[in-house]
């Protein structure tokens, strides 16, 4: 039950970033003021203390007694209110210390009223910081027991008793485990790791496979383990399953039981269960028992945690990710255990089911323990009630005890900082993308995360948001070069997560649809979630003095939230126009973070310069067109998300940001903005660029931008350069020569280059390369696969040198585990040499098959080399025919017999996949393309165009003819001209076929007296035109 455990990580989490201001306070000017200095050093002093204690409190899975629980509260409030007096203080000084100088103003501040107040409210922390731990020496803190689980049964017990009938969704799985298993007879010892979040019937899984398979195997046994595992118990568990005869003596330590094992499963063909596994730690030491005889025997290990799958899968083994249940074997599961048959006879709760089991997102789990609740209850109002309790108390109820208890296991096996980083997820809806960034971001300005010694806040809170993932807690989402952008968090923990920050008072939720909230204690974080229309009223009953973080989704609120002056985290997404937003925002002080959402916002008041602390601004999703000059006074802004359409009022001051590490997305399409980029240049603590380059720029301007940001930011780690103009240019970039030292560690290039530069070859740190090459030759494959680093490559190209794109076998990409090539062309051959990107797991290719002829003789390209390989994608654009005969190859490629030439090659390429060991996934998608087109033909067509794209001319007069001339140009795209007037005082532009691939047309007219004259059906794909007249 989440009412009755102990919850002390939103405690802990509000003390480290507390210590660390106190620390700091001593080395700074601050403390020289007279009495200052003793009273921080006493607070450290007591604080550190007491904070050892909620460390040890958070440890412990135990019940917290009345008394333990007040303690923990009243100094959890002591701790918000000192860290809010500090910044105060601190931000009063840095304030008005600017205005006058520091100096002259911490002489006056010596007689000002302000410092008495200061110190006086200080006074009044340290006495309670007095009482607090004089309350903590009362209490025996060193008695609480450290067990593994306060439940007194295991809440995984009923898995191994499920009845088979009661079983769903399950076949496919098993026969998958059996599959990976590969029981033949002999063969070396493998292991099968099966990963994913609690309730998620792992164990019910495994044991149905173990049950099915056990008797081809001389021994077996299935053991389970526990956060803080017992290994001397765990290896006699094994010992016993395997049969060795009585239980070994007790005073065996953990070296002689390996021994005796090892010994006993010589020779011997054995099936060994490991369930729910904690930590690598654990399974280090239990695989040295079991020995590998080259028997054929196999391991299965379960685990909540991604990472020790990995670890238990290490050699020679596989992972198997499980999934949710789909909505039909959702359906089927709650209706048997809610009514006992497998179809519905309820047509009056068909709709709030399908709600619920939405929620219950295909987690057994949630399913048996709701479907519990709803036994044979028939009324609809009781089935709304647990509906509307999802997200919002259903881990209170005690009839969910089982799922709360599962739940909480991976809870409490997370440490400190991600538990407060876990709980602050409470904040976000359901079912709602939470995009990283703006997740980590948020995270730092709480003071969750801070600097490490050479690593970024930033960096470090992208490891808190894996970890998580990795242990199965949250969702990734838009999962792209193994970096997820996204993540979800499931309704189920959701609303767990939602219980524990209610109780412990670190998130207060309010909303249309979220029951009344009422604490004792001050507001400190308020997320508001309204889906109605109203604006959410406040209950007068919360003390909203000192809330720190504001987040609000929907329509507004009725309070200001200039009335929050401690506020350091502003997140607004609104649906309608926000009214006078800004108004008095420099009262935000303490601002840190701010994100907008509303495209009722079109600007951003100068006002906002006085955002001193502010380190994260993001305006991705509004209307702003000009940031005001006084962006440049935010000296702390290490953030700026801003989108295409948004534009420094002078971009030759964006040098003076200092503290910027992450600039998305500035753009540049005028020849005035390239020499801006010299600018960005001077960021030295920049790490992520976004640049989009659209049109009108010349090749040259192209050019200096791409050499400018190569050769002068050295300390980029991801670097990405999107081309957004008609012009579509082929650049050269051999004569660039990158920084050094160079740090990039992601480099994506969306525009064409002629061939790979050879300054490639030496980026030392790179792991994802995104590239476009006009046509790939042996040279540019040998510089790519010499990077030792690379993990993650994408190409597009038109074609190969002679029709053909060879990998070779010869020691390269020896670190590659993701490889996409697009073919936009007709006419090349793709092969894998035997050897090639040994570590390759995921393949995905698109190319051209009108005819057996667009492949140039290769059909299968060599997949059955890449011995890795996991995943296989492959996108086949081809006559819409047979797009149509196909239907997208959503069924069984090896049972149709037909002579469909994309038949074929798909069928080829698939056997060719299943001969892999690692039995990889094989998907197929069909587009439809009329046209086969030889990649030799689309190159020289390019190449044609470039040399003819740039057309800048000054004409003294037009003439109809100069227009018949231009206009007869097939490839033309771009089009500048300057004349001083036309033939008998018109230009006109004829509707006759003419200008057919023009996209810009820019017209200068430098005296009076000319008439332009655009006919219908004139320049027929024209985007822009400028026109100007004198």
């Amino acid at each position: 039950m989440v009412a009755t455990t102990a919850i002390v990580g939103a405690t802990t989490g509000v003390m480290k970033p507390l210590l660390s201001k106190l620390t700091k306070l001593l080395g700074e000017e601050y403390a020289k003021l007279k009495g200052v200095r003793k009273q921080i050093k006493f607070l450290i002093d007591e604080l550190s203390t007491m904070s050892a204690a909620l460390e040890m409190l958070a440890d412990s899975d135990q019940q917290l007694n009345p008394e333990m629980r007040d303690w923990r509260d009243k100094l959890r409030e002591l701790a918000y209110d000192l860290e809010d007096c500090i910044d105060d203080f601190m931000s009063r000084v840095d304030h008005d210390g600017e205005k006058m100088g520091f100096r002259k103003f911490f002489r006056k501040l010596k007689k000002l009223k302000a410092r008495h107040e200061i110190a006086n409210e200080i006074e009044e922390l340290k006495i309670r910081a007095i009482e607090a731990s004089e309350r903590h020496k009362r209490y025996n803190f060193d008695q609480l027991a450290h067990n593994s689980s306060t439940f007194g049964i295991d809440p995984r017990l009923s898995a191994f008793y499920e009845e088979v009938d009661k079983l769903v969704g399950i076949d496919g799985p098993k026969k998958r485990i059996i599959e990976l298993l590969a029981m033949e007879m002999k063969g070396s010892l493998k292991v099968v790791s099966i990963v994913g979040c609690g309730g998620l019937g792992k164990t019910t899984l495994t044991n149905q496979v173990y049950d099915t398979i056990r008797s081809q195997f001389s021994c077996a046994a299935f053991v389970s383990v526990s956060q803080r595992p017992d290994i001397k118990k765990i290896l006699n568990d094994i010992a016993e399953g395997v049969g060795i005869s009585s239980r070994t003596p007790v005073g065996n330590d953990e070296k002689k039981l390996i021994n005796i094992l090892r010994e006993h499963l010589k020779n011997k063909r054995y099936l060994v269960v490991i369930d729910d596994l904690w930590d690598a730690k654990a399974w280090k030491t239990i695989e040295l028992a079991l020995l590998n005889s080259n028997c054929g025997s196999r391991v299965i290990t379960t685990t909540r945690s991604v990472a020790v799958a990995s670890c238990c899968s290490s050699q020679d083994g596989y992972i198997y990710e499980m999934k949710p249940l789909s909505f039909d074997d959702s359906k089927w599961l709650f209706l048997k255990r809610a009514f006992g048959y497998e179809k519905s006879h309820y047509p009056h709760l068909e709709d709030v089911l399908d709600k619920i089991l939405g929620k219950c997102g295909g987690l057994p789990l949630a399913i048996i323990t709701i479907s519990s609740l709803l036994s044979y209850q028939h009324a609809i109002d009781e089935w709304h009630r647990v509906l509307n309790d999802i997200g919002y108390g259903l881990a209170r109820d005690p009839y969910a005890e089982t799922m709360s208890n599962i739940l909480s296991l991976s809870f409490f096996n997370l440490p400190h900082h991600l538990k407060t980083c876990f709980m602050y997820l409470s904040v976000f809806p359901e079912d709602y993308n939470i995009d990283k960034r703006r997740l980590v971001s948020k995270w730092i300005a709480e003071g969750f995360i801070q600097d490490e010694q050479g690593r970024s806040a930033y960096r470090t809170g992208e490891l808190y948001f894996n970890e998580l993932i990795n242990r199965s807690l949250i969702e990734p989402v838009d999962v792209k070069y193994g970096q997820a952008k996204a993540c979800r968090v499931h309704d189920i923990i959701l609303d767990y997560i939602k219980c524990k920050a209610t109780e412990e008072n670190f998130v207060t939720s309010l909303g249309s649809t979220v029951p009344g909230c009422t604490t004792e204690y001050k507001v400190r974080r308020l997320s508001v979630i309204n889906s109605n229309e109203e604006d959410v009223n406040i209950p007068t009953s919360l003390d909203l003095s000192q809330v720190r973080s504001l987040t609000i989704f929907g329509n507004r609120m009725q309070t200001s939230v200039f009335d929050f002056k401690f506020l350091r985290v502003l997140d607004l997404v609104y649906r309608d126009r926000m009214g006078d937003l800004f108004a008095n925002i420099e009262k935000l002080f303490h601002l840190k973070y701010m994100c907008i959402s509303s495209y009722g916002v079109d600007y951003l008041p100068e006002k906002i310069g006085e955002l001193k602390y502010l380190e994260t601004l993001d305006i991705r999703q509004t209307n702003v067109e000009i940031l005001p000059s006084t962006i440049t006074n935010l000296q702390r802004l290490a953030r700026l998300f801003i989108n295409q359409d948004t534009r420094f009022s002078d971009e030759t001051t964006i040098g003076q940001l200092k503290s910027l590490e992450e600039l998305k997305e500035f753009v540049v399409s005028q020849s005035e903005q390239v020499t801006a980029l010299q600018e960005v240049s001077k960021l030295t603590k920049l790490r992520t660029l976004k640049l989009t380059l659209q049109s009108p720029l010349s090749l040259d301007d192209y050019h200096s931008c791409v050499g400018t940001l190569l050769q002068s930011l050295c300390n980029l780690y991801d670097l990405c350069i999107m081309d957004q103009s008609y012009e579509n240019y082929c650049l050269t970039l051999d004569s660039w020569h990158i920084a050094s030292p160079c740090s990039l560690r992601k480099l994506v290039i969306k525009l064409v280059l002629t061939k790979v530069p050879n300054w490639m070859g030496v980026l030392g740190n790179i792991g994802v390369l995104v590239l476009g090459i006009l046509c790939i030759a042996p040279d540019d494959i040998e510089i790519l696969g010499a990077i030792p680093s690379l993990l993650f490559l994408e190409l597009q190209t038109y074609g190969g040198t002679n029709g053909r794109i060879i990998i070779h076998g010869n020691n390269r990409f020896i670190s590659l585990k993701y490889f996409s090539l697009v073919i936009h062309a007709c006419g090349t051959a793709l092969e894998f040499e035997a050897g090639s990107m040994p570590k390759v797991e995921h393949l995905k290719l698109q190319f051209h098959l009108h005819e057996l002829e667009c492949l140039n003789g290769s059909s299968d390209s060599g997949i059955q080399h890449l011995s890795a390989l996991g995943k296989v994608e492959v996108k086949i654009i081809c006559k819409p025919s047979y797009v149509i005969e196909l239907n997208g190859l959503n069924y069984d490629l090896m049972e149709q017999k037909s002579d469909c030439i994309v038949r074929c090659v798909a069928r080829t390429i698939k056997t060719a996949v299943e001969t892999l060991p690692n039995h990889p996934t094989i998907s197929f998608k069909t587009y439809h393309v009329e046209e086969c087109e030889h990649f030799e033909t689309k190159i020289e067509e390019k190449q044609t165009a470039q040399a003819q794209r740039d057309r800048h001319l000054g004409i003294l007069c037009m003439a109809p003819e100069d227009i018949e001339i231009l206009g007869a140009i097939p490839s033309l795209v771009f089009l500048k001209l300057e004349t001083l007037g036309g033939t008998n005082g018109r230009i006109i532009i004829h509707g006759n076929n003419r200008f057919i691939s023009l996209k810009y047309f820019s017209l200068a007219i430098g005296a009076c007296g000319t008439a332009l004259e655009f006919e219908e059906g004139s320049m027929p794909k024209k985007m822009k035109t400028w026109t100007v007249t004198e």
